[in-house]
């Protein structure tokens, strides 16, 4: 592994921090780590991204560990990945942070949507990167093409192997990008029918191996894949969870976050990403045992704020606490601007409390109403019982008068309902 400190920039995590974390990927994805190098830098080379000095020491090491691939923990250019694999022999595989994570994508990725995204992301990837494939190639078509003119529609003589595979790799990224749009059609469909049953989304969002799908299990008795891993679960993932406060909500999982994550592979992954976009409330969570927690939590906030929804009310979930030094208090370590509430995914510890919080943040946002509802209209008092917070109700003749809150996109159902404000209680 080759990690590189650049003095103008502001990494999120220590370069050696941030090499460990690239171990623990080059680990998921089933490499054996057996050597790592730093260098600190002005700017990146030209030519090799790092020195020329240290491209030697790398070779150096490369012979006497050995190893087949190098990982840089930075994005590399096309140019810098070629002139790297001359230098240290076609044999050696260099690739960059970047390629890793698409890699880990790939081999966890299990729905349809997630195998399109992932395949995409690689695509557009590659594209720029095709040259130094055929580097040690010159094909040519020529004149004719397995005894064929060339005739209308064909580039003719000079059409070169580089040329043919770029616009086959442009065809399927087509392809793909309208079929996630066919599923990205699905998803829209399937959630505005969700919506008619107007049950409120919690989005659970947080660093890549903070426990997310094992709290899910735990609130929901999912059986969501969790496991000490970066990156275990890509597919969203949603479930009902009953509320202290007798009420339903729909909790979805959602990929992971990861410092360095290029914004290409945030697009690409668009369509999951939008089961964020779309949530009534953001439960974030962190795991409060790991050394740059702080960091994680800043990378995730960038990420969120790139999505636009960091507006979002959120409730943050410090999880794994039950790993915790002995007169550890996890509230001390953090200062959020959130409800926090410490939580074990694993023992169960703090889960109440922790719904007790969401059901609280969910109530602060509801919209308070006033309504006379008829008898005959017992289905909407049910949904405020149900899907809001019902402070106080009056039977008169003409109906109930009812005291609430509700989601702004319920307010509708009952606008009928208030204009009869001048015989409510004040």
């Amino acid at each position: 592994m080759v990690g590189v400190e650049l003095k103008q920039e502001r990494p999120l995590l220590p370069v050696e921090d941030s090499l460990l974390e690239l171990a623990r990927l080059a680990d998921t994805a089933g490499l054996e780590v057996v050597g790592q190098t730093i260098q600190r830098l002005d700017r990146p080379d030209s030519a090799t991204f790092i020195g020329s000095g240290k491209v030697e020491e790398v070779k150096i090491l490369i012979e006497e560990l050995p190893a087949g691939v190098v990982i840089f923990d930075e994005e590399l250019s096309p140019r810098h990945q070629r002139e790297l694999e001359k230098l240290f022999g076609e044999e050696i595989k260099v690739i960059d942070r970047t390629a890793l994570i698409l890699d880990i994508f790939a081999q966890h990725a299990q729905t349809r949507e997630g195998k399109l995204q992932v395949e995409l992301a690689q695509l557009e990837y590659r594209v720029p990167r095709l040259t130094r494939m055929w580097t040690h190639l010159a094909r040519q078509a020529g004149g004719r093409v397995g005894g064929m003119g060339g005739g209308v529609g064909l580039r003719g003589p000079g059409e070169t192997q580089l040329e043919t595979d770029r616009r086959e790799i442009g065809r399927r990224i087509s392809t793909i990008k309208d079929q996630l749009e066919n599923v990205r059609a699905h998803r829209e469909r399937h959630r505005a029918k969700r919506q008619q049953t107007e049950l409120q989304v919690v989005a659970i969002v947080g660093y890549t191996n903070a426990g997310k799908s094992t709290l899910l299990n735990k609130l929901s008795d999912a059986d969501v894949l969790s496991a000490d891993m970066l990156f275990a679960t890509l597919d969203p993932t949603t479930r009902k969870v009953d509320m202290p406060g007798g009420r339903e909500l729909l909790f979805t999982d959602t990929v992971g976050f990861i410092q360095k994550l290029p914004t290409d592979i945030v697009a690409a992954f668009r369509a999951t990403l939008e089961e964020i976009t779309q949530a009534d409330l953001l439960l974030h969570v962190v795991d409060a045992t790991h050394p740059n927690a702080a960091a994680q939590v800043e990378s995730v906030e960038d990420t969120l704020a790139e999505l636009e929804v960091d507006h979002l009310p959120m409730v943050v979930a410090l999880n794994k606490v039950d790993l915790l030094p002995p007169g550890v208090n996890p509230l001390d370590l953090f200062d959020l601007p959130f409800a926090v509430v410490p939580v074990s995914a694993v023992t169960g510890q703090g889960i109440e409390e922790l719904l007790v919080a969401i059901d609280a943040a969910m109530v602060r946002y509801l919209e308070p109403l006033q309504v006379l509802l008829p008898y005959k209209r017992g289905d909407l008092l049910s949904m405020m019982y149900e899907r809001g917070q019902v402070d106080g109700e009056e039977h008169t003749q003409e109906g109930v008068i009812v005291y609430g809150r509700l989601p702004k996109r319920l307010i509708p159902y009952f606008e009928p309902y208030m204009r009869d404000h001048k015989t409510l209680k004040e």
